[in-house]
C-alpha cells in the first residue's frame, strides 16, 4: 500500500495516483496541463483586486437586502392599517 503522490492523503494499492488524482491527469490530457493550472488559478484564487470586488460585492449584496426587508416592512405596515 502507498500514498498517492499527488494528494499524498489517499491510499493506493496498484496505481500511484487515487481516483481524484486520476480525474485531474484525465483532465490534464484532455486539455493541457497549463489549461488545468489556470482554470485552478482562476476558480480557487484571487487577486486583491478580486479580493477587494467580492467584499464590495458582498458588503453591495447585505445593503440591498436591508432596504428589501425595510420595504417590504412599510408595505406590510401599510396594508395593516388600511
Amino acid at each position: 500500500m502507498f500514498s498517492c503522490k499527488l494528494c499524498e492523503t489517499e491510499y493506493v494499492y496498484v496505481s500511484s495516483l487515487c481516483d481524484g488524482c486520476r480525474r485531474i491527469k484525465h483532465f490534464m490530457n484532455i486539455y493541457t496541463p497549463q489549461r488545468v493550472y489556470d482554470i485552478l488559478d482562476n476558480v480557487l484564487s484571487r487577486n486583491e483586486q478580486g479580493q477587494e470586488t467580492k467584499m464590495k460585492d458582498e458588503i453591495k449584496n447585505e445593503i440591498e437586502n436591508k432596504q428589501y426587508n425595510l420595504r417590504n416592512k412599510q408595505i406590510k405596515r401599510g396594508t395593516e392599517e388600511n
